[in-house]
């Protein structure tokens, strides 16, 4: 456009981009100033951008990552993602206490409109937000239904139900505990629980309706928070299901590098939300970082599991650098 535009209208384009955009003056003001019409002014202003005189440039503040968070959502088809300044990325405490305080710094936003929200209470991560999360006034959530039943030495189990109880008193919402082991020792066991418990069957048939769920993803490997014990899956189990390909767990429902859903007989063992519960849910918050979890993560958000992520920048970088391998 400026090469069929003469020096002269060339150099009003100019003047009246800067009055506009350095001297902060109105269309009506350049207009007298200039000694045009108001629809001139426009024109001219649009010619300024087009001539690319004028240009936009957003200078994010330190500590935010908009670029990288809209790279992220593109590439890996994800409605929000958010990603968080973690103080030291290598200490597992760090990334716990920050990712933890990012979901607390969202949540209010992230359960507009939901009355049934999904908790991993289990996760450290999901479990550290509750620290920081303030009491959500008139949040119109009914009930936090936990996604996940009982893993770990008692003293986790009862961190994981006040947890519960906590988030479900911040959102002014009624708990729904899944007091039954997160894994089972034989499928019968896990049968009969499931058909004699009354209440895991309501529990489970809340997992149906869920409008958030709250989700830790995690790598197929024993977590050292548990240890070994006959409500978790175990070293042999672990490595039976890395045998059959799995890259990571959701809820400790396996998926492979690709986030297929993987069957094998573990999945009889566990009490839990379902990947098919979870992919009806319209929202779903996946909340991890760190290097032993980039795997994992990026098998989740290749299956679609999720609709959200929360992480850290390294992790953030470095699924976008892996997202094609």
């Amino acid at each position: 456009m400026s090469a069929q535009m003469d020096p002269e209208q060339q150099r009003l384009v100019t003047k009246v981009a800067l009055l506009y955009h350095h001297s902060g003056l109105k269309q009506t003001e350049i207009s007298k100033r200039v000694g045009i019409s108001q629809p001139q002014v426009s024109r001219l202003l649009e010619q300024a951008q087009a001539m690319r005189i004028v240009r936009t440039t957003v200078v994010v503040p330190e500590g935010l990552h908009a670029r990288l968070e809209s790279e992220l959502e593109y590439k890996y088809q994800l409605e929000d993602v958010h990603v968080a300044e973690v103080a030291d990325p290598e200490d597992e405490a760090s990334l716990l206490r920050d990712l933890g305080s990012a979901l607390a710094n969202q949540l209010p936003s992230l359960l507009t409109g939901a009355r049934t929200v999904g908790f991993t209470s289990w996760s450290r991560t999901l479990r550290a937000a509750i620290d920081d999360l303030l009491p959500v006034a008139d949040s119109g959530v009914e009930r936090v239904v936990e996604m996940l039943g009982d893993v770990g030495e008692p003293v986790l189990q009862h961190e994981a139900a006040q947890a519960t109880a906590s988030l479900a008193s911040m959102l002014g919402a009624e708990p729904q505990f899944l007091r039954v082991p997160g894994v089972t020792t034989s499928a019968s066991m896990r049968d009969g629980l499931l058909m004699h418990a009354a209440h895991v069957q309501e529990t489970l048939e809340m997992l149906d309706h869920l409008d958030v769920a709250l989700c830790g993803v995690a790598a197929c490997q024993p977590s050292s928070a548990l240890g070994p014990n006959d409500n978790f899956f175990s070293e042999e189990q672990f490595r039976y299901a890395r045998s059959r390909g799995a890259a990571g767990e959701i809820n400790l429902r396996f998926i492979d590098a690709n986030g297929e859903q993987l069957h094998t007989e573990l999945d009889s063992l566990v009490i839990s939300v379902t990947l098919d519960q979870l992919r009806r849910t319209p929202k779903r918050v996946g909340v991890a970082g760190g290097q032993d979890k980039h795997e994992a993560i990026r098998a989740a958000l290749r299956g679609g599991w999720l609709t959200t992520l929360i992480t850290d920048v390294e992790t953030a970088e470095w699924l976008l650098a892996n997202a094609n391998t």
